[in-house]
């Protein structure tokens, strides 16, 4: 029987970032042998990750990747238990990953994402390692990709990973992509659509059942008034123009600068670079939200 020292159990712990008693019982088991000790750990890193795969997941972050030209990028939501997890370095950094994996993929459900190969494994295979080491529930929830035919996109975290936003741009010249005017309206454009939550781009966007809801309500609220039906009709009309100018991205006030639209805003940087930049799509993934 192989004398196992600390070094051992150090020397295992480093390379697989398991907890220390599980290297030590892992050596014990492998006789000293550190190849057979890497392998039982990750066969019960497999049976622990079935174990806590029936608790909760309430917790997590959400990963942005952007390529380096602009013109791809993705999110990616990853839940856990804790909040201590999720704000994890180690967690953050693979929810990151597995964003660029999404991005370079582009699967079609969760399911083809956790297919897809990871630093030589699979996605799930990494995932599994990962709720291994840091002992808590993990999955990965959903993920957004974009890839504009003209244009680039741009992406924002907010607080940690608790919330994620991806924004999508078209302009006619590829020089845009690198000028400094367009990366700071791209900055500030994800981070207004992480401050106030839009509903979409465009108002041709917007669900038509959402604006029949609002506008029974408009309706019924004018027909309190007691004026004439013309008039009611107005003021439901007016009343959805103010719905369409919070919650359309575009039609929004600025919020660095409420003297223009975000709209106004990409006007003024198309004329000062000389292109027609529009807003023309965003994702935006709040941890824990459906």
């Amino acid at each position: 029987m192989a004398q196992i020292t600390a070094a051992m159990v150090k020397e295992l712990r480093e390379m697989t970032d398991s907890p220390m008693m599980e290297c030590k019982k892992a050596l014990v088991e492998a006789d000293g042998d550190m190849n057979a000790a890497v392998d039982i750990l990750r066969k019960n890193g497999l049976a622990a990750a079935a174990k806590k795969a029936g608790r909760e997941t309430n917790e997590g972050a959400v990963g942005a990747y952007v390529s380096a030209d602009g013109r791809e990028g993705a999110l990616v939501e990853v839940a856990c238990e804790t909040d201590f997890v999720g704000s994890n370095p180690k967690f953050t950094g693979f929810a990151t990953n597995v964003a660029e994996i999404a991005a370079a993929n582009e699967p079609a459900d969760v399911d083809a994402l956790l297919a897809c190969t990871m630093a030589g494994e699979t996605v799930q295979a990494e995932l599994t390692e990962l709720i291994h080491t840091m002992g808590e529930n993990m999955k990965i929830s959903r993920f957004a990709v974009r890839k504009p035919a003209a244009g680039a996109v741009s992406s924002y975290v907010h607080m940690g990973g608790k919330i994620g936003v991806l924004v999508e741009f078209s302009f006619e010249k590829p020089e845009t992509a690198e000028a400094e005017a367009f990366k700071t309206f791209a900055h500030d454009v994800a981070m207004q659509v992480a401050a106030t939550a839009p509903i979409c781009a465009v108002r041709e966007d917007v669900p038509q059942e959402t604006i029949d809801h609002e506008v029974s309500i408009y309706k019924a609220q004018a027909a309190e008034s007691g004026k004439p039906e013309a008039i009611q009709e107005k003021m439901a009309v007016g009343r959805l123009e103010k719905f369409y100018k919070g919650v359309v991205l575009n039609e929004q006030e600025f919020i660095k600068d409420s003297s223009m639209t975000i709209s106004q805003y990409a006007a003024k940087v198309s004329k000062e670079l000389g292109d027609t930049i529009k807003v023309c799509g965003f994702d935006r993934l709040a941890r824990g939200e459906e």
